[in-house]
């Protein structure tokens, strides 16, 4: 009985590094989406966030029944509550790279994007992957240091979340409000997707130590990112 249990419980963790790579792949292909204006590509990203949405739901379903069949304890009971948000983070993750997919359907023919920011809404993209592929590692291999890594990796994504507004607020912006609006969309998608990941990392920090990972940073930061 208590190896299925450990069975029950380590489904579950794959179960959540699956949803991390759907998640990293479908913000990559939502930002190729709508850089090249490809409609068809867009469309497979929002229709592939329903499978993201049934694996949240079957290991919110399994977690739940682990808790009321077993009634867990210590380790074990915190592996369970841990997996629950660490999905609730994953699947909005989800969420937000179909946004972005969604825009660039709105927007077809056309890119919602200028071409003069192509380069920065591509590199955000290609960081919220590296960084949810991150997470991905962090959840298999419960790595405490490669966890607290992800903080400082998305200052890059905040840095590239700054440009933007910059190019925005110049006087020399010609692309008009509509544009501007997609523009402030994008940049807080992709700045949430990253939070999301850094949040994940964070509960598998509190998933192996029992602390919160602001308070064995080994900077010493006990300020929220």
């Amino acid at each position: 009985m208590r190896d299925a249990y450990h069975e029950e419980l380590d489904s579950i963790g794959d179960g959540l590094v699956d949803m991390a790579r759907l998640v990293g792949s479908a913000i990559g292909r939502a930002t190729t989406a709508i850089l090249d204006a490809d409609l068809k590509l867009a469309e497979s990203v929002i229709a592939a966030d329903e499978k993201v949405d049934d694996l949240q739901r079957d290991l919110e379903g399994r977690a739940i029944a682990l808790l009321a069949r077993q009634q867990p304890v210590a380790t074990d009971l915190r592996i369970v509550v841990t997996s629950l948000r660490m999905s609730a983070d994953l699947e909005r993750s989800g969420d937000l790279a179909q946004h972005v997919a969604k825009l660039a359907r709105l927007r077809f023919p056309n890119s919602a994007v200028p071409h003069d920011l192509h380069a920065t809404i591509l590199e955000m993209g290609q960081l919220a992957q590296r960084l949810m592929a991150k997470a991905a590692e962090v959840i298999i291999t419960k790595d405490v240091d490669l966890a607290l890594q992800l903080e400082q990796d998305d200052d890059a994504m905040d840095l590239l979340h700054r440009t933007l507004f910059q190019h925005l607020m110049d006087d020399r912006w010609k692309h008009g409000i509509e544009t501007a609006v997609d523009v402030t969309l994008l940049g807080r998608y992709y700045e949430r997707f990253a939070d999301h990941a850094v949040s994940v990392a964070k509960r598998v920090v509190y998933l192996v130590t029992g602390e919160h990972a602001d308070e064995i940073s080994p900077q010493g930061d006990v300020e929220g990112a």
